[in-house]
């Protein structure tokens, strides 16, 4: 959009991480690798799922639905990353632009959502076992997911709605290695603070809404454990959560640096570094987190990769 004094801008410069062509070799290898990793593993997170029957229970089609928002998180932005490493200047159309922070808000709003959601899972399994399979029946579940998936589309919307009213002339490079939200507010014209605020404040309130329901399951999980008399039973139910509650920690501390404290108490290369690692390292973390300490996933692996082989 444009006024009367300004020629409209149609494309953005992707400014990237670093301009140097050897650092640019050595980050190309590096961030292909994660993110070959992160396809591998979040796709086989999937697949073992879905093949294998005694993975079919709400834990893991939460779990499933977690890669799927992985993949769609770490594709909506490492692909124009690498990109940036092999051409001298990256161009994306406005259009392109608002697409890739609409995916990338809603896949990060919908883990957010997710997390809690697999939290409360756990309270439901520790807490009441002889009635978990009442509470977390299908339709249940499906709600859970439906509900995620539209609340990571409404935040996606607070972000890209303040946009469709702006005008951007002049200046048009990004300095980041992907549309975000903030360095392309720089470059619009209107002064607007609800802007500023409205996407901050849809950000915050989904983090203390999800982080709270986190905190108060896992408060009765703690004490639901501790009331039980055998030590195995102890470490068993604890060992369930103890994934969770790392992915959970590395979600939500790069999240809230970046979309909930205040522009003012970070850089712009603070915002880089902290977003490579919420974006392109976090994605391709969590299915080593949930598999690696995960004896049934574990299990399923090793059966699936056994029955391929008596085939083959």
């Amino acid at each position: 959009m444009s006024d009367n004094n300004c020629t409209a801008v149609t494309e953005f410069i992707i400014l990237g991480l670093t301009d140097d062509p050897t650092l640019c070799i050595i980050l190309f290898v590096i961030f292909m690798g994660i993110y070959v990793v992160t396809l591998v593993g979040n796709l086989s997170i999937i697949v073992l799922i879905r093949s294998s029957s005694k993975l079919h229970t709400p834990m893991y089609l939460f779990l499933s639905n977690l890669a799927f928002v992985d993949l769609g998180y770490s594709s909506s932005v490492t692909p124009v990353m690498l990109k940036n490493y092999l051409e001298d200047t990256i161009l994306i159309p406005f259009g392109g632009c608002m697409a890739q922070i609409f995916c990338a808000a809603t896949f990060g709003a919908t883990e957010s959502f997710l997390l809690p959601v697999m939290a409360y899972d756990r309270y439901v399994a520790i807490c009441s076992p002889l009635l978990y399979f009442t509470n977390m029946s299908t339709r249940v579940c499906t709600l859970l997911l439906i509900m995620s998936y539209v609340g990571g589309c409404v935040n996606a919307w607070t972000f890209t709605g303040c946009f469709l009213n702006r005008s951007f002339c002049g200046p048009n490079k990004i300095n980041h290695f992907f549309c975000d939200y903030s360095p392309l507010l720089e470059l619009s014209q209107a002064q607007d603070d609800l802007a500023e605020i409205l996407p901050a404040a849809s950000a915050g309130t989904v983090v203390v809404m999800t982080v709270l329901t986190i905190i108060i399951s896992y408060a009765y999980i703690v004490f639901s454990v501790l009331k039980l008399r055998s030590t195995e039973g102890r470490s068993k139910a604890f060992s369930t959560c103890i994934s969770h509650l790392i992915a959970v920690t590395l979600f939500y501390g790069t999240s809230t640096f970046i979309y909930v404290m205040p522009k003012s108490n970070y850089t712009t290369d603070e915002n880089k570094v902290v977003s490579v690692f919420y974006m392109v390292m976090i994605p391709m973390l969590n299915p080593l987190i949930y598999s690696l300490r995960n004896n049934e996933v574990k299990g399923a692996l090793r059966k699936l990769m056994s029955r391929k082989h008596f085939f083959s």
